[in-house]
């Protein structure tokens, strides 16, 4: 079996604190533009979803046949893709696990995502509809990726440190016991006090009359109450598809 490089997950994770910020920064630069929200109102005639949902679905068409949702990290929204037109070989990867959908929280990441977007975009409708779900398509996406990547590659390697341990909680089904387990939290606090301070640093000269500013604290709570739940979430949910000899 493949060995998991630490500092190598750890990279990938801190370089996706500063994507989903940057993600972040452009969409706040439009209204709320709740219009692109609302069913039966995207444009496209005889369509009832949402302009949101169309583009986030088109957008995933697209990428399946492109092969993004062969990576592990890179979860879909939407079910019934079409299949990849090219083919990626991993035989030697360091997962173990039959499906990687067994782990899948977009759902949630979506919800949470949308219920964010009013803390963060100014209020409004300055009819720029296509850019603001188009840099909610990226945005979702870097936040699914970073929760995703997490579940997978730091669920393995906590349970690799500990095997004896999380076999023990697995076998008794106690889901509080493993989510204490999984929970690291001077790592959590570390992480929302770095996204905090990049969130800040990134802007710091930022033209505020210009430009939207994101709201720093806004953003690391976010981290705190939503994506490093979810990766725990995640977490658990590998180790309990976990395959095991």
């Amino acid at each position: 079996m493949r060995e998991l490089s630490l500092d190598q997950i750890a990279s990938v994770l801190e370089g996706l604190e500063e994507t989903i910020i940057y993600k972040l920064i452009d969409r706040i630069q439009f209204k709320r533009n709740e219009t692109v929200y609302q069913t039966g109102k995207s444009g496209f005639p005889g369509e009832t979803a949402s302009l949101f949902e169309l583009r986030l679905r088109y957008q995933e068409e697209m990428d399946s046949l492109f092969g993004r949702f062969m990576v592990p990290e890179e979860r879909p929204f939407t079910s019934n893709l079409p299949p990849p037109k090219r083919k990626r070989l991993d035989p030697d990867s360091p997962l173990r696990i039959a499906d990687y959908n067994l782990v899948n929280l977009t759902e949630h990441i979506q919800r949470d995502y949308l219920a964010f977007l009013p803390r963060i975009c100014p209020m409004g409708d300055d009819g720029h509809y296509g850019s603001s779900c188009e840099h909610d398509v990226y945005a979702l996406q870097a936040i699914s990726r970073r929760v995703h990547y997490g579940a997978f590659y730091v669920g393995e390697v906590k349970y690799r440190k500990e095997p004896e341990k999380y076999d023990h909680l697995l076998s008794t089904g106690d889901r509080e016991a493993l989510l204490l387990a999984l929970t690291r939290k001077e790592v959590e606090n570390a992480i929302v006090e770095r996204v905090r301070e990049k969130a800040r640093t990134i802007q710091a000269t930022i033209r505020t009359p210009i430009r939207t500013h994101l709201n720093a604290e806004i953003v690391a709570e976010f981290y705190q109450n939503t994506i490093i739940p979810l990766t725990k979430e995640g977490e658990l949910l590998y180790l309990q598809h976990r395959i095991r000899p």
